[in-house]
């Protein structure tokens, strides 16, 4: 496996003791539901209509970048979706029409889940509780747990936050609301930068789902330099190594 500079692989099993956790957070976007995907599809059209040729590498390391500029300050993520087309329109020379701005900002209605993410989910769910930690709009985040089909046993969204991930903030709500110890807390993400480093900076195991194992760069999310305690490919490889420790 090919890691890009910045990023530290921890993928032995027996580094972590997956019996001793009691709840499991997810990041949602890249994690359970295929962001990259989505992002794509939407742009398409949009490129298409302006006739923008970039690569698809290129087109979501851009879309990283400003994304993470937007979410400095609190504002709606179909704001922050809006003002990240506008600027990739200024980055490649186009200006996008409202309408183009408003279908990217409500866009996340379409994305899919990954093809491992609901059995894995409902495997999961046997035995831990299971609760959704995510950068996302309430409202929307409805739409693709129509698509999850399981039951979490709560959400938290930046909206709820009034911040982004990677905010502390977003993180101690949770803990909060969740009422265990970070001992019996497990953190799993696709993003090394939103969710696994503030994840370690306060003391929480984590689970790096390595979505882009067999690609190149670091897609739509940052490089960031930290070391997860466990990493696997997809989620149904983690309820895999679940079932196995039982």
């Amino acid at each position: 496996m090919a890691v890009e500079k910045g990023q530290r692989v921890m993928s032995k099993h027996n580094a972590l003791d997956l019996n001793q956790f009691r709840v499991l957070t997810f990041d949602c976007y890249g994690t359970l539901i295929d962001w990259e995907s989505g992002i794509l599809n939407a742009l398409k059209p949009v490129f298409i209509a302006h006739q923008v040729k970039i690569g698809q590498d290129a087109a979501l390391e851009l879309f990283g970048e400003l994304e993470s500029e937007q979410q400095r300050e609190y504002k709606p993520y179909r704001a922050v979706l809006e003002n990240v087309l506008a600027g990739i329109g200024e980055r490649l020379g186009f200006t996008p029409t409202d309408r183009e701005k408003q279908a990217f900002g409500e866009s996340v209605r379409d994305w899919p889940p990954f093809p491992d993410t609901v059995n894995a989910l409902y495997a999961l769910k046997g035995k831990y509780k299971l609760v959704i930690l995510s950068n996302v709009d309430d409202d929307l985040f409805a739409h693709s747990a129509r698509k999850l089909q399981v039951a979490f046993d709560d959400v938290i969204t930046a909206q709820q936050c009034k911040s982004y991930k990677p905010s502390l903030n977003n993180f101690r709500i949770a803990q909060r609301r969740i009422g265990v110890s970070s001992d019996k807390w497990l953190h799993v993400a696709q993003s090394l930068y939103h969710d696994i480093a503030p994840a370690k900076q306060l003391g929480l195991h984590t689970v790096w789902v390595n979505r882009r194992w067999d690609k190149p760069g670091s897609g739509a999310t940052k490089l960031t330099e930290v070391t997860p305690d466990l990493e696997v490919k997809s989620l149904g490889e983690l309820a895999e190594i679940v079932e196995s420790k039982k």
